[in-house]
């Protein structure tokens, strides 16, 4: 009779590692994609066996890492859309709601090149893509941005700047924050400067949470 109370710790301790495992890949994986399965285990605290017990392999490890990434970059969507907004109140919202996950996005990027496939990322990215697309698709036609380039080829463009600024907080030299980049972004996209400050700290007095005053 007591075995099922037993096994409840044995449940949430193999929940708790997964998550502690799939955390550490994210992390790990984002910086150096040859990493082995028994380095990743090591840095997740964890031995060989209990790695393999949830991921029998490289390729299983990734696939649930690209699910997890596609899952929290569609809920990322949903939380920042804003269709009604002016464009470029909507990119700065993409920006926002897009940033906090930036290093689900980055590592799928360096995945891309030997593990998951060109492809298979991809498909998890197009939906975040076609997003960015439409934002300035709209913006130009409106007269927000300028037309000189293609909607798509302008998002690739501002896609890449953007895993360029991650990599500059990886290595300490931007903030951890997602303004300065909202109005890089802007100002890339052909918003002036200044405007685009306006904008970002609008858009920010509304997204970020505000900070504790102090007593």
């Amino acid at each position: 009779m007591t075995k099922p109370a037993a096994r409840q710790p044995l449940r949430r301790n193999a929940r708790s590692n997964r998550a502690r495992i799939l955390a550490t890949a994210r992390r790990e994986l984002g910086q150096n994609p040859d990493i082995t399965l028994e380095e990743l285990a090591r840095a997740s605290g964890v031995v060989r066996r209990t790695l393999f017990g949830h991921f029998p392999g490289r390729d299983a490890l990734l696939e649930a890492l690209a699910e997890e990434a596609s899952e929290t970059l569609r809920s990322a969507l949903t939380a920042g859309a804003r269709p009604a907004e002016p464009a470029e109140r909507a990119l700065a919202h993409f920006v926002f709601s897009m940033w906090p996950v930036g290093d689900r996005y980055r590592m799928l990027l360096a995945l891309a090149r030997r593990d998951l496939g060109v492809e298979r990322v991809a498909e998890i990215l197009a939906p975040a893509r076609a997003e960015a697309a439409a934002i300035l698709e709209r913006g130009q036609r409106d007269g927000v941005f300028p037309a000189h380039l293609p909607p798509a080829v302008l998002s690739a463009g501002l896609e890449a700047m953007t895993v360029a600024l991650l990599e500059a907080v990886n290595t300490g030299e931007l903030d951890d924050e997602g303004a300065p980049v909202a109005v890089a972004v802007l100002v890339a996209a052909g918003v002036p400067e200044d405007k685009a400050r306006r904008v970002v700290d609008d858009v920010a007095s509304v997204v970020l949470p505000e900070a504790p005053t102090p007593e």
